[in-house]
């Protein structure tokens, strides 16, 4: 039999980007919205049990399109020698911390020993509870390459193919590529770039074979350009963007993640708070192109979707919504910014026909906020509640 909970009173974003329903009835039927709209036209069941928002503000869960669930956000994440079960632990509490700031769906951008894809399965079954996850497994880098502490280091298109199909094989989501260098690497550069377009173009075959998407860390402009002519299907960071390489994007649908946080709390904390010099140095001499960027491929059209790089240093999971924070302050309005964080990063993922909104049909992930976004998007570093799967998370 199934259970029917509505809803009332309170403001509803939908993540469409379309207006406000004020006054809103939300009805769950079991795990699934089952209508929405003004709760004065509600006709409900005798057994529908009712919940009073009123005063509140509900909106989609938000998506991070870029998190490392395994890693600790402090001053050196890989300074830390941890055996894979410790790892493993801080994951799983890390997951656990997405969801309690609001965060119901990310996409984990590379660990060690595919502990990211043990984590997914384990809030999968139902055994540990946390944000629903997709997971890369390793990320594919160039031997001494960006992230080679926990990736897959493999040179040349064959050693490529085989690297991309041995993530696939552990059951990766999507693929993970160094296309260029990056902050937290000592001795490499951001701006330069790494795998060749060749090396790329042969991951995102593999990929797209088996219907899987591909993302990029991507810095530097040649390494960016190389990423999207092999067919990426989203490019992180994109610090150096060219008008070039924005039509490129354009032209091909390719989504920008643009991970704002980062080199924010890098600059922020400095050496003083344990980040290694070199951190510092890089994030300080990127930070102002990285924010042009993100405003000359907001004002072309490109397609934005919100991650933050979590566990990047003091760069936590209840940092996330600062992203939303930064990117309006870059130009977004409030609307834009959850779009991106709900909408827009749904679709990137390829789970947007169930999640990212709150429309009739999709599966009930949902958070309340005290106040409106719109008129205060900090409120979303404050989340009241946190429904995922049409369940009040109890923390």
């Amino acid at each position: 039999m199934s259970k029917n909970i509505f809803f009332k009173g309170a403001k509803l974003i939908s993540g469409t980007g379309n207006a406000v329903i004020e006054n809103s009835g939300l009805l769950l039927e079991d795990n699934k919205i089952k209508e929405i709209g003004s709760a004065d036209k509600f006709q409900l069941k005798s057994d529908t049990t009712i919940v009073d928002l009123s005063g509140k503000t509900i909106m989609p869960g938000m998506i991070n399109c870029h998190v490392h669930i395994t890693m600790e956000p402090v001053g050196d994440p890989f300074a830390q020698k941890q055996s894979d079960a410790t790892i493993a632990f801080h994951a799983a509490a890390n997951a656990k911390k997405y969801l309690k700031a609001g965060v119901t769906f990310v996409k984990d951008m590379g660990a060690p020993n595919f502990i990211n894809i043990d984590i997914r399965d384990a809030v999968n079954s139902g055994l540990i509870e946390g944000t629903r996850i997709l997971a890369s497994g390793k990320p594919l880098t160039m031997t001494g390459g960006h992230g080679w502490q926990m990736g897959r280091e493999c040179d040349g298109v064959d050693e490529v193919r085989k690297a991309a199909r041995e993530q696939l094989r552990a059951g990766a989501d999507f693929l993970k590529i160094m296309a260029t260098g990056g902050v937290m690497t000592p001795g490499v550069e951001p701006g330069s770039p790494q795998l060749n377009q060749d090396e790329i173009e042969a991951a995102v075959i593999e990929a797209h074979k088996v219907g899987k998407k591909t993302s990029t860390h991507a810095q530097g402009a040649t390494g960016i350009k190389n990423a999207v002519l092999a067919g990426i299907d989203s490019v992180e960071h994109g610090i150096y963007l060219t008008d070039e390489i924005i039509e490129l994007m354009l032209q091909r649908g390719t989504y920008l993640v643009p991970t704002l946080n980062a080199p924010y709390f890098i600059v922020e904390n400095g050496i003083e708070a344990g980040i290694p010099a070199y951190m510092v140095e890089k994030s300080k001499r990127v930070i102002e192109d990285h924010i042009k960027s993100f405003q000359k491929a907001k004002a072309a059209g490109v397609k934005i979707a919100m991650g933050t790089d979590g566990s990047t240093p003091f760069n936590g999971p209840e940092k996330t919504a600062f992203e939303l924070n930064l990117m309006v302050k870059a130009g977004l309005t409030p609307m834009e910014a959850i779009v991106a964080s709900t909408k827009t990063a749904a679709e990137l993922l390829g789970v947007d026909k169930d999640f990212g909104t709150l429309e009739a049909g999709k599966i009930a992930d949902f958070i309340v906020l005290n106040e409106d976004p719109l008129l205060n998007i900090d409120t979303l570093m404050n989340v009241v509640e946190v429904y995922k799967d049409g369940k009040k998370i109890i923390f």
